[in-house]
């Protein structure tokens, strides 16, 4: 545990929160100040690159809270990140979302829970909807490798 802070250390980066056990695919790449909730079931795919402040989470506790404690339970279903998924600054993605491959969160959204994504998609708003498919866009950036620097 690093002494300053209190966050469990990782392989990812010294100021991730990971919380419980998530699959994490090679070549992730994790920003400063994410939250990653693997306490419910969590797969995130390789190449994703999860930005600063996103939070994955795969628990509830608010039927919990709301029945004073009747509903004694605390609500958990897993959510699955596809391969090459980027997740943009402070994005949140609640319990039971599947996102699909190639896909891209953009920064602030907010995913519901049990929210499917298809591969390919823009996704933005708060709650998320799928923008557009960016399959071209993808190839045309592939192409262009490098152009934003000639500018």
């Amino acid at each position: 545990m690093n002494d300053w802070h209190g966050i469990p250390q990782n392989l990812y980066n010294p100021h991730a929160w990971i919380i419980g056990e998530p699959e994490i695919g090679e070549g992730c790449w994790i920003g400063a100040f994410t939250v990653l909730d693997g306490q419910g079931g969590l797969k995130i795919g390789q190449g994703c690159d999860i930005s600063c402040g996103v939070h994955i989470i795969t628990h509830s506790t608010v039927r919990r809270c709301v029945t004073e404690r009747r509903y004694n339970a605390v609500d958990r279903s897993p959510v699955e990140i596809g391969d090459y998924v980027f997740i943009g600054e402070n994005a949140t993605i609640l319990r039971g979302a599947k996102i699909g491959h190639h896909s891209v969160i953009g920064a602030s959204a907010v995913v519901p829970e049990h929210m499917i994504i298809p591969p390919y998609s823009l996704v933005a708003g708060n709650p998320a909807r799928v923008a557009r498919d960016i399959r071209g866009e993808i190839e045309e950036w592939a192409k262009n490798v490098g152009a934003d620097e000639r500018r």
